[in-house]
């Protein structure tokens, strides 16, 4: 005889679970021992939010679901954020909420929730177990749920006295073992399908992919002489210094890659959805009639189809599709040449353009580029900084790109927390704005009390830069809502008990980092960057010109 608790505890260890992330409540007590007794690792969280975006980004870089356990009412409210970043994101992950008692149902308890209701279109599955001897079944069909086809959220519901009676009831046995059948057919299918093209291109993103996967990539890529483009925050996929990568479908995309995406005439889509970012808000691609050749490959057989007409559609994880591509002879096209032109217009892009100030972000993400091991995991959350890192660092190798695809703002920290957990021997760099990083900097203590040592780099330029940028550009000059008012970074780096530092000049930087890396525990390096430097390729006053002169 086990209580829930236990049980469940049990069947995460026969799933391989090694740490959870949680924020704890009374009304998980009985999981909160098995947890205990079972030495499953409990990353005690300070908001929902971050233990959320932690077990998220640890379902990112390992491709198993990440856990975590919030309570019940504000709990499960606050973790929704984390949620929809694994919905958007595709990336496996299990919320178990604490549940009030389940006599105590539709008499608006304290803290009680519909979570059916309030998770129903975040979340691929949601449900509540209502006996004790079902929990191994709940618990193998959420990992079931949580890593097929298309990747993403459960979220189970735990009423107290579920969890605190006991029952005897044998475990499920571990993760589904799958197997994926012969490919060759339909890969050979899929290029013969780009035959002819004159002006192809493969876009990449999605889940499922390893570092397996990006070799296969690049050997497809050169057989068959082809451009790969990656898709908004996916740029490990492929190493970017390989001559066949030519950038990324992102927010502040390169003109000439957004032309070469506009006037291709074949397009081999590996993984990705081809949403309203890759697409320039579906701009770049009509879906009403966009004209090209499209190759779909997609684990969701739903997914094809449903915005862009498609002229073949794969269902396939596009790792093992883009093995069966690497398998296949050169289809014999004169595509080098587009390649490399395609190639030189991604160079042109990623070299620095100055903005003003003496510490120019620019500057910093090329050095970091440059002197970090070609392992190092670099996270941001959103903002116009983000900018800066997608146009100028090079990404060298899989999984070494945290980011969410959906755009939410504090992803950054509680990932890089996660990523330095799960790799300890990596360095581990989180990119921020100052509105960005103040959503979840709670999460120092976190890092401080489980041994994690991200290194901070914060650009502080006073304000919500992205929000401003389009403010100018709409009401140019009517500022509102949108300048901030920030603490003293390094200070308070150093009161959580990490290191901190203040970068005034750009020169100062590369010292400043040295001794960030070198302090061995958490550190925030504040760079007071101009607030005239708005992206990479417009300044503050020439966004408000921009807009008097729509205005006009």
């Amino acid at each position: 005889m086990r209580h829930g608790g236990r049980i469940l505890a049990d069947q995460l260890r026969a799933h391989g679970v090694r740490r959870v992330f949680s924020v704890p409540g009374e009304s998980f007590l009985a999981v909160l021992d098995g947890l205990h007794e079972g030495g499953i690792a409990n990353v005690v969280c300070r908001q929902e939010g971050g233990a959320a975006m932690m077990a998220e980004a640890q379902g990112k870089m390992t491709g198993a679901p990440g856990i975590c356990f919030v309570t019940r009412g504000p709990g499960a409210t606050n973790a929704a954020a984390g949620v929809h970043v694994a919905r958007q994101d595709s990336t496996p992950m299990i919320l178990f909420i604490g549940q009030i008692e389940t006599g105590h149902r539709d008499r608006e308890a304290f803290q009680e929730v519909d979570f059916r209701a309030m998770f129903g279109p975040l979340a691929k599955w949601v449900a509540e177990i209502d006996r004790t001897e079902r929990i191994p079944e709940y618990v193998a069909r959420a990992f079931a749920v949580a890593t097929s086809g298309r990747p993403g959220p459960v979220v189970l519901a735990l009423p107290e006295d579920v969890l605190s009676a006991e029952a005897e009831v044998p475990d499920r046995p571990g993760p589904l073992a799958r197997r994926t059948g012969d490919l060759s057919e339909p890969a050979r299918e899929a290029l013969e399908a780009l035959r002819g093209a004159e002006r192809p291109l493969v876009v990449v993103g999605g889940p499922h992919w390893s570092a397996e996967a990006a070799s296969d990539l690049a050997r497809f890529a050169e057989v068959q002489g082809l451009p790969v483009a990656c898709a908004f925050r996916r740029q490990d996929y492929m190493d970017n210094r390989h001559p066949h990568y030519v950038g990324d479908l992102n927010v502040g995309i390169s003109p000439r890659l957004a032309k070469r995406l506009r006037e291709a005439d074949a397009l081999l889509v590996l993984g990705s959805r081809l949403g309203d970012i890759a697409t320039g808000g579906y701009a770049l691609l009509d879906p009403r009639a966009h004209g090209k050749r499209l190759v779909h490959v997609h684990p969701d057989p739903d997914e094809p189809g449903r915005v862009w007409a498609t002229d073949l559609a794969v269902t396939a994880e596009a790792p093992a599709f883009v093995k069966a591509l690497a398998a296949l002879p050169p289809l014999g096209e004169g595509w080098a040449e587009g390649t490399r032109a395609a190639r030189a217009d991604y160079e042109w892009w990623h070299s620095p353009q100055e903005t003003p100030g003496a510490v120019r972000q620019e500057e910093v993400i090329r050095w970091l580029s440059d002197n970090l091991p070609e392992d190092a995991i670099l996270t941001n959350g959103a903002g116009n900084f983000a900018a800066f890192l997608h146009r100028y660092f090079t990404y060298k190798g899989y999984r070494t790109q945290l980011a969410p695809t959906s755009g939410s703002m504090g992803y950054g920290f509680p990932a890089a927390v996660a990523a330095s957990l799960e790799h300890p021997g990596r360095a581990v760099v989180c990119l921020a704005g100052d509105g960005d990083f103040q959503m979840t900097l709670n999460e120092m203590s976190t890092a401080v009390q489980h041994g994690a040592t991200p290194v901070v780099v914060v650009m502080n330029n006073g304000r919500y830069g992205t929000i401003r940028m389009h403010q100018e550009r709409t009401y140019p000059g009517r500022v509102s809502g949108t300048d901030l008012v920030n603490p003293d970074y390094a200070a308070l780096a150093r009161a959580y008990g990490g290191h901190g530092e203040l970068v005034t000049r750009g020169e100062d930087f590369p010292g400043a980092f040295e001794r960030a890396r070198a302090a061995g525990t958490v550190a925030i390096i504040e760079c007071r960057v101009d607030g005239e430097a708005l992206t990479p390729s417009q300044t503050l006053t020439a966004a408000r010109e921009q807009g008097m002169r729509a205005r006009a």
